[in-house]
């Protein structure tokens, strides 16, 4: 296993810990931000568990870093506006949202060219 594929693992896992922990304060709490965070994080964490630990064509690899970037990005930036009351830059969330959109995308060019060794 690659080290980026263990990096991957680990995000996975604390993206879908962290995800389980913002649904259950955003339904007891009312904590609005951290309903988005829950649902990116939740719905992402096991694309990014399977993509890391699917025998892929390398190509695969790129939508997987897209996936990565943008659900921590995303996460992050919903995260830091929760807890510190404002985002660190202004348009992370949106950011993160694109590289989410272009990671999907990336898995439809992999699944189109790729080729089985």
């Amino acid at each position: 296993m690659s080290p980026f594929q263990r990096i991957a693992i680990v995000i996975a896992g604390l993206l879908g810990a962290s995800g389980v922990a913002a649904a259950a304060a955003s339904s007891h709490a009312g904590a609005a931000l951290l309903g988005p965070y829950a649902l990116i994080a939740l719905t992402h964490a096991p694309a990014i568990l399977a993509l890391a630990l699917a025998p892929l064509p390398r190509l695969f690899d790129f939508s997987l870093a897209a996936l990565l970037i943008g659900a921590v990005v995303f996460c992050g930036d919903l995260a830091a506006r929760h807890f510190l009351g404002a985002s660190p830059l202004p348009l992370l969330a949106p950011i993160g949202g694109l590289a989410l959109i272009a990671g999907w995308l990336l898995v439809i060019v992999a699944g189109l060219f790729s080729r089985r060794s």
